[in-house]
């Protein structure tokens, strides 16, 4: 996988969620933590251990355990339409 373009994957749901390389980078530069952790990150969305409505009605939260550099990684999913946009990702120590 590529640091430069978007990547896309499919949720649980069967909905396409894309990775901005804009939103990677906004990643990497505010957890520096999950640069090497794309894959994780993509993981997530698609195969996630937990899922949770976000604080916005069109936002969901993607957790998977023992991934990335800490207990869980945590991927915040905005939902427009048919498609999910990835905003930010950062690992977690504690139970979501």
């Amino acid at each position: 996988m590529t640091d430069d373009g978007p990547t896309i994957t499919t949720d649980p749901d069967g909905t396409s969620v894309e990775l901005t390389a804009e939103r990677w980078h906004h990643i990497r530069t505010g957890h520096p933590d999950l640069a090497p952790y794309r894959d994780a990150v993509m993981a997530t969305i698609s195969a996630p251990t937990i899922r949770r409505l976000g604080r916005e009605p069109n936002e969901r939260w993607h957790y998977l355990e023992d991934a990335g550099p800490s207990r869980w990684l945590k991927v915040v999913v905005a939902y427009e339409g048919s498609r999910g946009y990835v905003r930010t990702a950062f690992a977690r120590r504690s139970f979501p």
